[in-house]
């Protein structure tokens, strides 16, 4: 039974990402939240477009202010004021300036820019009670942020507020983004029914397909839902031909431990599938099934264990990573980890990697972990409410004691 990290090794070798030539689709600015980079963007336009004032006050020849002070202020003819998107019409001389404000074109003559706090204005005088420091103050020179031509953005990025508002800058009305992953999702099992349906007794409501279609769309991929089936060799094997000829991912939960009625490993192969996993050293997730097929562009299908918060734990450690790497992130795709103060006392017995579900919150600036309240069983859904971390207890580690630091995996959106 391969280790959590080897298994990830596994997996993530396994992930061919999208091709930047057969993957792309081209979306509006405004469509393009969260969508990821397929072509470097080079931009024709300067950042900034112009010299501008970085301030609002008065724009000077340097020479003219060098030596200003409270007690020998420069005093300078004010020649024009202008606003920001005004072009300047004046050519400042020596002995004059012009009122500027903050974005402002600078004039032809000036190199300099004294903000308003730093003099005096009478009528159409204005005096410089500071010196600046050097040259060039408060001054954006053209292109010193960017220079037309060069790269603006890299593909391989997933595209945030910042960099949605660099591209409208840019003037960059249309992008050419990779589609998303297309993830198959199917649950197994008998005593499964959709949640419109009345329980009878032994019963339960499919959970699952609801958590991990939301998982899905949250990494960045398209959820295809293909519903409940049940413990039926021949209808698995229809759901999941179905879904391995339409999917870049397929995700089952249900049906891959070793009862009598854990069908799946069976049927992929006798679909032809390599099986790569069948079991991980870990607590929960143990049965996990990852599987492709000897073919171009196989799908990577990944059978999850059916209880509830063992299927999003295995999601949140293997899948997750894999439908970033899939849809072109070029990095930042892996797992992170960090290291925080635990509040509470965790315990595992030691044999496998154990994941424990909480919160990780800050308090008094430092960040520290909550273990989940209630019962941490893989069949226990309702303490995952509004938790965001999974602490990791190695293997030999039983206990961490309150206060003692313990590796953390933050969960959720955008993790």
């Amino acid at each position: 039974m391969p280790s959590v990290s080897d298994t990830e090794a596994i997996i993530l070798n396994l992930v061919q990402p999208l091709d930047n030539r057969q993957n792309i689709e081209i979306v509006d600015l405004l469509a393009a939240d969260s969508r990821i980079l397929a072509t470097p963007v080079i931009s024709p336009l300067d950042f900034p477009h112009w010299d501008n004032s970085a301030m609002d006050g008065y724009a000077v020849r340097y020479e003219d202010v060098q030596h200003s002070s409270n007690e020998q202020p420069a005093i300078l003819e004010i020649v024009e004021d202008i606003p920001a998107g005004n072009q300047p019409k004046s050519t400042i001389q020596p002995g004059q300036a012009a009122r500027i404000f903050t974005g402002a074109v600078m004039p032809a003559g000036t190199d300099t820019v004294i903000m308003q706090e730093k003099t005096r204005r009478e009528e159409n005088r204005v005096f410089i009670l500071a010196a600046p420091t050097n040259s060039q103050e408060f001054v954006r020179h053209k292109a010193s942020f960017y220079q037309a031509g060069t790269q603006l953005l890299p593909a391989g990025i997933r595209l945030n507020a910042q960099e949605i508002a660099v591209l409208a800058a840019a003037k960059c009305p249309q992008l050419n983004v990779y589609r998303r992953p297309r993830v198959a999702i199917f649950s197994s099992g008998n005593e499964l029914v959709t949640l419109d349906r009345p329980l009878q007794p032994g019963q339960i409501v499919d959970s699952n397909q609801y958590a991990l279609a939301v998982l899905v769309r949250e990494s960045g991929g398209e959820p295809l839902l293909l519903g409940i089936v049940k413990d039926d060799p021949v209808a698995l094997e229809k759901v999941m031909s179905h879904g391995i000829a339409n999917a870049d991912i397929v995700l089952s939960s249900g049906g891959v431990s070793v009862g009598d009625y854990d069908y799946v490993d069976q049927i992929l192969e006798s679909l032809g599938a390599k099986i790569h996993i069948r079991a991980v050293e870990m607590r929960p997730g143990k049965p996990l099934t990852v599987a492709t097929f000897p073919t171009q562009n196989s799908p990577i299908y990944f059978g999850l264990p059916g209880n509830p918060a063992a299927a999003l734990v295995t999601f949140w450690r293997f899948v997750q990573p894999t439908i970033k790497k899939l849809s072109g992130l070029a990095e930042g795709w892996q797992p992170v980890f960090v290291k925080v103060r635990s509040h509470d006392e965790l315990r595992s017995d030691g044999k496998r990697e154990a994941y424990i579900w909480g919160r990780l919150d800050i308090v008094d600036g430092v960040y520290q972990f909550y273990k989940a309240g209630g019962s941490h069983s893989s069949g226990n859904l309702i303490n995952l409410a509004q938790t965001n971390a999974l602490a990791v207890l190695p293997i030999d580690t039983t206990l961490i004691s309150p206060q003692e630091e313990v590796q953390v995996l933050q969960v959720g959106f955008n993790n």
